[in-house]
């Protein structure tokens, strides 16, 4: 049977609630500091908007003989991030925060690059160099949220998993125009 000695009273939990009312999702009980949360999503929100407008460019300026299926494939993914990008700022309202959507800085602020490239071979390294970055950053902040936020790290975990089929996504491309990884 679980210990329920670490369990709150119902009287103080509803006490809480109605005092502490207008903080929203954050409770008391909220384990990471909020603040520094918000600044990590807005950095991934920025990653994501960037990874959405290259994917996008690419899409549109993909050229030669397997650019249809790529450019596919491109504007897949482009969606896909899109929607990271929503549910980023989904979570970031719920903290209490702004989303920072704000063009100015929006380079600095993520964490991969917005390379155009010539090739469509260029086009898929740069985005799978970009889906390894958002790989190992979305992995650190899972470990940073741990126990603190679950709500956030399992959105950062399905984000994650979607990111991981994107790489290998790319990594199958340059496979099948026989260009190695």
């Amino acid at each position: 049977m679980p210990d329920t000695a670490q369990l709150s009273d119902v009287a103080a939990l509803r006490e809480r609630a109605r005092r502490d009312i207008d903080q929203g999702a954050v409770t008391r009980s909220y384990g990471c500091d909020k603040d520094k949360v918000i600044a990590l999503l807005n950095e991934a929100l920025a990653t994501e908007i960037v990874c959405t407008l290259r994917y996008r460019r690419h899409y549109f300026t993909a050229r030669g003989l397997a650019s249809n299926s790529v450019a596919e494939e491109f504007l897949e993914h482009a969606r896909e991030e899109l929607e990271h990008a929503d549910q980023i700022a989904g979570r970031i309202a719920e903290l209490g925060g702004n989303p920072n959507f704000s063009p100015d800085g929006l380079a600095a602020r993520s964490h991969a690059e917005y390379i155009e490239a010539d090739t469509l071979v260029e086009m898929i390294r740069e985005n799978l160099v970009a889906e390894r970055i958002a790989i190992d950053s979305y992995r650190e902040l899972i470990r940073y949220l741990g126990e603190g936020d679950p709500t956030t790290r399992r959105l950062f975990e399905e984000i994650l998993a979607t990111e991981e089929e994107h790489a290998e996504d790319l990594t199958s491309l340059i496979k099948g125009l026989g260009t190695g990884g």
